[in-house]
């Protein structure tokens, strides 16, 4: 029996690890901030609390066009940026660390509840949800839904 996976079900699948993510991020936002600080030796506080923020919201952003809401087309085009912008953050954040050595206890993709050590399975997985994010990029229309008047 072969599998059939449609591009709805890798979308959704897709805005139920960022809405996880989002919210375990949200859950002990102060503390994630913290671990962002960690990561970024060389970089000011308050532009590591800013990219702190830019990963929470592009996670949380991303949603509506993931489970295909009615949106317009810009906000779409909105949503499909944060979509990419949200794993291409954490894969510059995860080498980061990995390349530079950095010895922190937790990377924060779950926030602060979930200590997640850097590594480079961090790199991995944020390869996987970058090359999720495009291929949903390139697999879905760029224009809303057309809606029929009854």
């Amino acid at each position: 029996m072969l599998l059939v996976i449609k591009k709805s079900q890798i979308a959704y699948f897709y805005a139920f690890i960022l809405m996880v993510f989002a919210l375990a991020q949200l859950f002990t936002f102060d503390e994630f901030l913290q671990s962002i600080n960690s990561l970024g030796a060389h970089i000011e506080p308050i532009v590591s609390n800013l990219l702190g923020v830019l990963i929470v919201v592009s996670e949380v952003f991303a949603l509506p066009f993931l489970i295909d809401m009615k949106l317009s087309t810009p906000v779409r085009a909105i949503g499909r940026v944060f979509g990419v912008l949200a794993p291409l953050i954490w894969l510059k954040l995860s080498l980061w660390s990995v390349l530079t050595g950095i010895t922190v206890k937790n990377l924060g993709i779950l926030g602060d509840k979930f200590q997640l050590a850097p590594g480079w399975w961090a790199v991995a997985l944020s390869i996987f949800l970058l090359a999720m994010a495009i291929w949903i990029n390139f697999e879905t229309n760029w224009l809303p839904r057309k809606t029929h008047n009854k």
